[in-house]
């Protein structure tokens, strides 16, 4: 009810010691690659009765012994933990994927841990979907996803199937860029409450396999277009050549400053372009 892993009663912790260990020996019986900590409630409502330090130490020796005990009976997939920022909890302490990436290095855990990314999670933390998975994927830690939506006028988790094709393609430009997943991709979502017909649940997961699959499609006409990574190169250039590539091998503090003296004050900055980019990518979705 309140977190497991952060709970106050060791009792409680015993409680959900046993229920990983029996989804652990039933991942290895049906050959299951990945095994997702989902921290829901592993947060507190206020400080004035928690104990931060003690309740995330705790949280840690917890996984440490669900890898001991996963890797003894023969599990060899990844981890993951699902970050999310709220609800139920006021504050969880897996709030986005640079604090889990944070407390997953700090205790140790990241050579057996990477992130399950759910795109509604992004969202309640004030980050987009495509946000999450950079960070992921750039720290080496994009292990799977949850593929849904959720809506940007709520400030709960809605879990809706995946209908917006513009999130999808970012997101799947994010996976190919990154080379791919460990995990994969599943439909954490749900039907709205008035399509209640067993035609509506195959229709929620068409929507979200179409939605995906087109955001594919997209993702690597992207890619293959160019535009976008030649802007990139082209920005960060600077950093190939000059003072820019001294930086890169170990320019000191002093050597800078000096530089900077020689400068004078009429360097204008490069422009980010962003509108063209966009007016790239909408060329590319819609075209």
């Amino acid at each position: 009810m309140n977190g497991a892993g952060s709970t106050n009663s060791p009792e409680v912790y015993c409680f959900a010691a046993a229920q990983i260990k029996k989804a652990l020996d039933l991942t290895v019986k049906l050959g299951g690659r990945g095994y997702v900590f989902w921290g829901g409630r592993e947060g507190y409502e206020t400080l004035l009765n928690t104990d931060v330090k003690f309740e995330q130490e705790n949280v840690a020796r917890l996984m440490k012994m669900a890898v001991e005990y996963g890797r003894s009976i023969g599990f060899t997939g990844d981890f993951y933990i699902e970050p999310k920022p709220k609800e139920p909890m006021k504050h969880q302490y897996d709030f986005d994927a640079a604090t889990a990436i944070g407390f997953l290095r700090r205790y140790g855990l990241d050579k057996d841990f990477k992130l399950n990314i759910e795109a509604n999670h992004a969202t309640l933390a004030g980050h987009t979907f495509q946000h999450e998975l950079r960070v992921a994927a750039i720290n080496g830690m994009l292990g799977s996803i949850d593929a849904n939506q959720g809506d940007m006028l709520l400030g709960w988790d809605t879990d809706e199937f995946p209908s917006d094709v513009y999130g999808a393609t970012l997101c799947m430009y994010e996976v190919l860029k990154a080379g791919g997943l460990s995990g994969g991709f599943n439909f954490d979502a749900k039907n709205r409450r008035p399509s209640n017909t067993y035609e509506d649940m195959f229709y929620g997961f068409i929507l979200g396999m179409d939605t995906f699959a087109l955001g594919l499609i997209k993702a690597a006409a992207i890619i293959e277009d160019g535009r976008i990574d030649a802007f990139l190169k082209e920005r960060y250039g600077g950093f190939e050549r000059g003072i820019g590539k001294k930086i890169l091998q170990g320019a000191t503090l002093a050597e800078l400053a000096a530089h900077a003296e020689t400068l004078g004050s009429t360097k204008e900055p490069q422009s980010g372009g962003q509108e063209y980019l966009e007016s790239v990518l909408n060329g590319i979705l819609f075209s």
